[in-house]
Parts: C-alpha cells; structure tokens; sequence
C-alpha cells in the first residue's frame, strides 16, 4: 500500500509541475501584454500633451522678436518628430493586436523595454520642455514690462504699447 500512495504522489506531481509551468508562463504573458497596452497608452498621453504644450508654447514665442525667436519657431512648427512617434505607438498597438497571443515571451519583454524607453525619454523630454517654456514665458513678461517703461523711441517696434 505505501508503494502505491508514492507512486499515486509522484505520478500527482508529474501532472502537476506542467500544469502549473503553463499557468505561470501564461500568467507573465498576460502581464506582459498588459504591460505593454499601459506603456502605448502612457507615450500616447506623453505625446499628446507634448504637443498640446508646443502649441501653448507659440503664443509664448509669437511674443519674442522674430529675429531672437527663429530657432524656437522652427522648432515649435516641426511637429513632423510626434506625428512619426504617433505612428510608431500605432504600429506598436497593431503589433499586439496581430501577434499579441501568439509572440514568444522574449518578443514581449523586448517591445515591453523598447516602449519603456521611448516613454522614459519622452517623459524627458516633456519636462525639459515645460521648464523652457516657463523660462521663456518668464523672460518674455520681464521683456514686455521693460519694454512698456522705455521710451518710444527705443523701442524695436515703436508701435506696441
């Protein structure tokens, strides 16, 4: 009797091991895909406010002499760079929709790394962004209000008030 409860348990456990292997292998993919939606949604978002704040950001340098202000426009005015990182989270999203279920685990952790990066560097970046731009909404209130104490005739564009 004893062989037999030995041999029923380690016959258990020969079912077992694989059934739980496939669990735990197809629990990590579910949070690898989950992952990866979460990380498309968070760049998407990054990238939407990136360029909400370099539209916010025109007025701002509409406000500077067109002569200081040339680099600033021209990169404000290229949003050629989010509308390809736009395209990029697209690909990505139809990346998973098509190979979602059936990418090995490696392929997952590799576009999971690659749009943790991009998210990363565009976090970056944003905030690199918004202190620029209070700086220069700073810089350009200061520059208004020396300009409406200076004589008209020193005045760049004697006009402005």
């Amino acid at each position: 009797m004893p062989e037999f409860l030995v041999l029923a348990g380690v016959a258990a456990l020969a079912l077992a091991l694989p059934l739980l292997w496939w669990l735990v292998r197809s629990r990590r993919r579910e949070r690898s895909l989950v992952r990866l939606l979460d990380l498309a949604d968070e760049v998407q978002g990054l990238l939407d406010r990136s360029q909400e704040r370099m539209q916010a950001m025109q007025s701002v340098v509409g406000r500077v002499p067109s002569d200081i202000a040339a680099v600033a426009h021209a990169s404000l005015d290229s949003t050629q760079s989010i509308r390809d990182a736009k395209r990029d989270v697209l690909q990505h999203r139809l990346w998973i929709q098509k190979h979602g279920d059936s990418a090995r685990q490696a392929e997952l952790d590799a576009a999971c790394a690659a749009l943790d990066r991009a998210r990363a560097k565009l976090s970056t970046q944003l905030g690199e962004l918004e202190r620029a731009g209070a700086e220069l909404a700073d810089a350009t209130e200061a520059s208004a209000l020396a300009a409406r104490r200076e004589p008209a005739t020193l005045r760049r564009d004697p006009d402005a008030p």
